[in-house]
């Protein structure tokens, strides 16, 4: 008896991984990022990956495709969340330089990097609470190809920033579609997510920068919605253009969902109009 007593003593004081079919309601964790947080494609929610509930673990891996005229990002990634409070995430990006590469004859035709991430839920809830869900998070980017960053202007390869977003849904909150509000703001001195270094000749400090998104949940599968995200611009090399996108969402069941949007990139490294297709595919545990 007392060896049976120990077993399930010692059972109730393991932590549960989630299962995709409990927890939290179908697509509140939100797709993942580009730079691996929960949320959606450009700008990160409060919410935390995964569908795990208290003393539950819960998580995702996912894999992203931005393609523009010139240029096409790569990333992919993982991110796991404990007691819906705590979130951690990793992403690598590749960022294809394409036709500038050819254009310029730049010594390196990519740039990658490594995006270490975490975020805490402080208080609130998406739908239970009186309050919104706030979060807090931070991401440490660290540049793994600097050569062309550093000629043009970018102080350092890698540097921490942070973010705080609150996250929204409202029941039947348009014309009796449910609808999901995020705003947040972003202590950021990275140029391109970092792809293209931390600050610059024009300024080295970080920035107060704005970000947030909308999304009409037309039913449990389908989510239509916008994103904007402020960017800083610290480099005389090019400017850099705020960033937004509208997408569509599919979330068939708790453990797969696909993200598919128009990005408006704008000017990136000296070229315009980088517009173009955002496809992100993401599984969940």
């Amino acid at each position: 008896m007392t060896a049976l007593r120990t077993l399930l003593l010692a059972a109730c004081c393991v932590p549960m991984i989630a299962s995709a079919d409990a927890g939290r309601l179908l697509a509140t964790g939100g797709a993942t990022g580009i730079e691996g947080a929960a949320g959606g494609g450009i700008t990160p929610w409060a919410v935390l990956a995964g569908y795990g509930e208290r003393g539950e673990w819960g998580g995702d891996v996912f894999a992203t495709r931005v393609e523009t005229g010139d240029y096409r990002l790569d990333v992919a990634g993982v991110a796991f969340a404990f007691d819906n409070r705590l979130e951690l995430s990793f992403a690598r990006q590749r960022f294809d330089l394409g036709n500038l590469a050819r254009d310029l004859s730049l010594p390196e035709n990519s740039l990658s990097q490594d995006i270490f991430g975490i975020k805490l839920r402080l208080f609130g809830d998406l739908l239970y609470d009186r309050l919104p869900q706030v979060s807090l998070g931070a991401q440490h980017k660290r540049q793994k190809d600097f050569l062309i960053p550093s000629l043009i202007g970018a102080q350092r390869d890698e540097d921490t920033e942070a973010y705080l977003t609150a996250s929204r849904l409202i029941l039947g909150g348009a014309f009796g579609y449910n609808l999901l509000l995020n705003g947040g703001v972003r202590y950021s001195r990275a140029n391109e997510l970092g792809l293209l270094g931390f600050g610059g000749d024009r300024r080295d400090s970080r920035s107060l920068l704005k970000e947030g998104s909308a999304a009409v949940l037309f039913n449990p599968n389908w989510v239509l919605g916008v994103e904007y995200r402020e960017k800083p611009d610290n480099l005389s090399f090019a400017g850099e253009s705020d960033w937004a996108d509208l997408f569509l969402g599919y979330f068939p069941n708790k453990r797969l969902a696909v993200v598919l949007a128009y990005a408006r990139l704008g000017e990136i490294a000296t070229l315009d109009n980088q517009d173009g297709a955002y496809l992100s595919v993401q599984g969940s545990f």
